[in-house]
């Protein structure tokens, strides 16, 4: 059979799976974690310049919050050092043109967006967007997407959380994270779900369709005031940002000969993490 009719397949499939309605979770607090990659939101004005006077997003795949769809259309996305390809819009078209990308994306186009709450995007990031029918000279718009959870108001009930609220999601597994600073989002269309982009799924080893859970704040209180003291050996010799992203307050024994990237050190900072040089 075709690839393409088989990703069609699975992909409609999915939306499927995605769009029914959800079960009974099996905790409290579980909220299930869907992974998102970069992609683009346009405003009808420039869904017209980019791919046509007249033109119109249309349906790829419907996505797991009702209404919202994955288009058939795609643009490329060019900053000062490189370009990305073939990234998704979103549609319906809204009232504002943002584009959401990872840090990794970032450093690709080589351009500094601001983590932000979709919406929020004055003073964020500038780029040029180029479609078949023209190119468009973004000056503010490109963000990476704080991580957030959609939920409705009988969720947000059941949860104990409100609108505007700011979580912990630890997420359980072979490389077990917590994130904090995850925004409670709270409207009657909402499925609950929580939005991470690729670098935060990549740093936990998650897949999409994972179960987190939200901390207490007697948890949190307790997780602080009580930390583990965890040790964790790597081998490789030449350490980014990703390999250690998800080491908070750990000791990392690594080769003696190993070369830390920039953005390495400023993570190893950050998160508190102690260094130690193996031996021989």
């Amino acid at each position: 059979m075709n690839p393409q009719i088989i990703e069609q397949l699975v992909n409609e499939a999915l939306a499927e799976v995605l769009t029914t309605k959800q079960p009974t979770l099996p905790s409290t607090n579980a909220i299930p974690i869907a992974i998102s990659a970069r992609h683009i939101h346009l405003k009808q004005e420039h869904v017209e310049h980019l791919f046509g006077k007249g033109a119109a997003l249309t349906v790829q795949k419907m996505l797991s919050q009702p209404g919202q769809f994955a288009a058939q259309e795609t643009l490329i996305i060019v900053g000062p050092k490189g370009s990305i390809t073939n990234v998704r819009v979103l549609g319906p078209a809204r009232t504002l043109t943002q584009v959401e990308i990872s840090h990794t994306d970032a450093i690709a186009l080589g351009i500094q967006p601001p983590i932000r709450e979709s919406g929020n995007i004055a003073g964020s990031a500038s780029c040029t967007l180029v479609g078949p029918k023209g190119s468009l000279f973004l000056q503010e718009g490109v963000i990476i997407a704080q991580a957030h959870i959609h939920m409705s108001p009988q969720d947000a009930q059941h949860l104990a959380v409100q609108d505007g609220e700011y979580v912990a999601i630890q997420v359980p597994g072979i490389r077990p994270v917590t994130f904090h600073q995850v925004k409670i989002r709270v409207a009657e269309q909402y499925q609950l779900e929580m939005h991470i982009d690729t670098d935060e799924a990549n740093a936990g080893l998650i897949k999409q369709g994972t179960i987190g859970s939200i901390l207490t704040a007697c948890q949190q209180i307790a997780s602080s005031a009580s930390p583990q003291t965890t040790t964790v050996e790597l081998t490789q010799k030449i350490i980014t940002e990703q390999d250690i992203a998800q080491y908070q307050d750990t000791t990392i024994i690594v080769p003696q000969a190993a070369i830390f990237t920039a953005l390495a050190r400023e993570t190893i900072a950050n998160l508190g993490i102690e260094i130690q040089y193996k031996k021989g």
